[in-house]
């Protein structure tokens, strides 16, 4: 295992057994839920469902992103070990955490000038970040170096492909990424939007597909078209969702019909509480490695 730190944010959507197996760091974002602060701990403090819920019970949410100051404590506690230290942010295509990363490593580049800190813009979300983060831990362990590491995480990030739909407009409405009369036809008409995170790491709507089966084929024909080896694909593929675990379920199944070769059974996770404010409850996303994004 290489003798140094790998590290990301808590908007990986991993669960802290995960990132303890995988000795994974974090550090957490911050939300608000009706005003009162907490930290995207992972469930922890709220469990998930409870925070879902509030949110259908029409709490107001707020996200805020992790700044220097504890950027800086995160870095400094594994520097003062004789640890070098990578780490992935959240997509800056979604965030601008990145920019509190870079300013906690200015801040100490000069007290540990023999330490290496590589702060990385993983263009990713979710459990796509998070699947991004686990490929990192098996390049560790099979002994790449920091260095060779991060060149890699940098050449191949956009290898990582990000599927998204949601079954409920709500708070695409809300958060005004659909316009309120779009979203009142298209629930009406059953509407499921069919998204993608792209070369630049942003969420962009692709298609507007009807009924929730169909969006499910839709989902799965995308990781067809663009995924390694196409239905030979052997490496790791990862769902996570926003309050609807069937429809992730019904997801998982069809990946596991089309693609039996694939590394390991199909992870699922929860949308955690900064990306799952933005996206309420109803969403589905697939991550698996294919394509080189490109627009």
């Amino acid at each position: 295992m290489g003798d140094y730190i790998i590290s990301c944010c808590s908007t990986a959507d991993l669960t802290a057994e995960h990132f303890n197996e995988r000795d994974i760091k974090y550090l957490c974002f911050h939300y608000e839920l009706d005003g009162k602060p907490y930290l995207d701990d992972l469930g922890k403090t709220m469990p998930i469902e409870e925070f879902y819920q509030a949110m259908v019970d029409g709490a107001d949410t707020k996200t805020s992103q992790i700044n220097a100051e504890e950027y800086e404590a995160h870095f400094r506690k594994y520097l003062e070990q004789g640890k070098d230290v990578i780490h992935l942010t959240l997509s800056s295509g979604i965030s601008g955490t990145i920019n509190s990363a870079l300013v906690a490593k200015a801040n100490l580049e000069d007290e540990f000038p023999e330490r290496k800190l590589y702060i990385v813009d993983s263009l990713a979300a979710s459990s796509g970040f998070g699947l991004l983060m686990d490929k990192l831990a098996d390049l560790r362990d099979e002994g790449m170096g920091i260095d060779e590491l991060c060149d890699w995480a940098e050449s191949n990030k956009r290898r990582l492909n990000h599927w998204f739909f949601s079954t409920d407009l709500t708070f695409y409405i809300k958060g005004g990424r659909v316009s309120k009369t779009a979203g009142i036809v298209g629930g009406i008409l059953g509407i499921c939007p069919l998204l993608n995170v792209d070369k630049e790491g942003k969420l962009i709507p692709r298609m507007k597909i009807k009924g929730k089966k169909k969006v499910y084929k839709a989902i799965v024909a995308k990781m067809e078209e663009l995924a390694d080896n196409g239905y030979d694909y052997d490496d790791k593929v990862y769902l996570c969702h926003s309050n609807c675990m069937e429809d992730a379920k019904q997801v998982a199944l069809l990946v596991e019909e089309k693609f039996p070769k694939t590394k390991g059974k199909i992870e699922i996770n929860n949308i955690g509480t900064t990306i799952g404010s933005h996206t309420g409850p109803g969403t589905v996303a697939l991550f698996f490695w294919g394509q080189e994004r490109v627009d």
